[in-house]
């Protein structure tokens, strides 16, 4: 009976961590997204403040279309073989960046505040 109960409360223990760990890497409680291409920031958008705009985010292997709707963001159209960025749809999760590889195009959630997110040695 006593395993019963400690196996109860260990699998508790492990479903609330779950449920957390998704809660947390698809909410992600930050509305400002840096649009990123050979590495180097192109924009920086607040998502909360943002007006509805699609432009083009340009480099030297083609174009990516980026749409702003209704406070999101996604790539309307790339001009890229596998348009993989295309089919990632809306921006949602943290943990899930849109990215084209071809384009070297990268959007993500960053901290508005611009501080560092982490320290290496």
């Amino acid at each position: 009976m006593r395993h019963r109960i400690v196996l109860i409360v260990i699998a508790a223990i492990f479903v609330i961590g779950i449920v957390g760990s998704v809660l947390v890497l698809t909410a992600p409680g930050k509305n400002t997204v840096r649009i990123l291409s050979d590495g180097a920031v192109v924009r920086t958008v607040d998502l909360n403040t943002a007006e509805d705009e699609i432009f083009d985010v340009p480099c030297a292997e083609g174009v990516n279309t980026v749409e702003i709707r209704d406070h999101r963001i996604r790539v309307l159209r790339a001009d890229c073989a596998d348009k993989t960025c295309v089919n990632m749809g809306w921006l949602s999760s943290a943990a899930m960046p849109i990215v084209c590889l071809p384009h070297h195009l990268v959007i993500e959630f960053t901290d508005s505040t611009g501080g560092v997110d982490a320290v290496t040695r």
